[in-house]
């Protein structure tokens, strides 16, 4: 297993665990630190996805699963920790692909 498989997963796992635990005043923290260093290992040709995905559930999409009886509350708590996640993600593959457009391709016009 890769090391960004094994980040990506205890940053969806964090998500749901923040979720239920209340009080911990650094969660949001730890939560997008965890979507920063998850950005920095996505591949240039799913960063348009997850910049998509980002946009989805931080403009409200995390509170679609709200009406659905007894996990509906849940589920959005969960989704709504993992967009602060996928929103930092969001930032890093954004600043990653500035940074080589800027500096690594140095053999292309524009």
């Amino acid at each position: 297993m890769s090391i960004a498989r094994i980040i990506w997963i205890v940053s969806l796992l964090a998500a749901a665990v923040f979720s239920f635990v209340t009080g911990f005043a650094q969660a949001g923290m730890l939560l997008a630190l965890l979507g920063l260093v998850s950005g920095f290992f996505v591949d240039q040709e799913h960063r348009v996805g997850l910049i998509i995905a980002a946009v989805f559930l931080a403009a409200g999409g995390a509170s679609a699963w709200g009406p659905i009886p007894v996990v509906g509350e849940y589920l959005s708590a969960i989704f709504e920790n993992y967009s602060t996640v996928l929103s930092a993600a969001a930032l890093m593959a954004v600043g990653r692909t500035t940074v080589e457009r800027l500096f690594l391709n140095k053999g292309t016009a524009g």
